[in-house]
């Protein structure tokens, strides 16, 4: 049983387990109050391995399941385990920062991991095809990144335009796969550096405005 199959499976135990017992959910779920003030650091990664419902959990294991393998051909075992795990805190670390002032906030989903295994394994195969939802025609992986990473700046950056989505979680996730495949894998990066600079525009502009805002404040 490799690495990918094991992670799946263990976060469909812990979901279905919280499903039936929303104390768990409660208890080890990203939230912003508990973490700065209790310093429940455990919530950081924990909220990775719950979700909200089954459509959630469906969703984000699919994808786990189908690009995951990618990165273990790329990687191996520990480095799909790093990129994973790694996505999900610094995904949730992105969320700690920008929602530091709203004690309120939570989330649960292992879909900041997913986002790291999907653009790893974009690094890798910019031009892989995706489908999204019911669309027959598969997207190019470097334009569906880019589209991902600009429509994630939007909503990050227009915080009243409130979707559910945990757009935080997503980029920073997302950006941890992307920079691990990159530096562990060189030469591939040079060689599509034309699809990855394309697809890293939106994070280009959103360092830019932070970087502008900074210094204007």
């Amino acid at each position: 049983m490799n690495i990918l199959i094991v992670f799946i499976i263990i976060t469909a135990i812990i979901s279905f387990v919280a499903f039936n017992n929303p104390g768990i959910t409660e208890k080890y779920k990203f939230s912003v109050g508990p973490i700065l003030h209790r310093k429940e650091y455990i919530r950081l990664i924990s909220s990775g391995f719950l979700h909200a419902d089954i459509m959630h959990l469906v969703f984000n294991m699919m994808t786990l399941y189908f690009f995951g393998p990618i990165v273990i051909q790329a990687f191996g075992n520990i480095g799909f385990a790093i990129v994973y795990l790694g996505s999900i805190l610094l995904g949730n670390f992105l969320s700690l920062y920008i929602y530091q002032k709203q004690p309120w906030y939570s989330a649960v989903g292992a879909s900041g991991g997913v986002s790291g295994i999907l653009f790893a394994s974009i690094a890798m195969i910019p031009d892989i095809g995706i489908y999204i939802f019911f669309i027959p025609i598969p997207i190019k992986g470097y334009i569906f990144g880019l589209l991902y990473f600009g429509y994630s700046v939007y909503m990050m950056m227009n915080p009243r335009q409130q979707d559910n989505i945990g757009h935080a979680a997503h980029l920073g996730g997302a950006f941890f796969g992307l920079v691990y495949a990159v530096v562990m894998a060189p030469d591939t990066a040079m060689h599509n550096a034309l699809y990855l600079g394309i697809m890293s525009l939106p994070l280009i502009y959103l360092g830019y405005e932070i970087f502008v805002r900074k210094r204007i404040g």
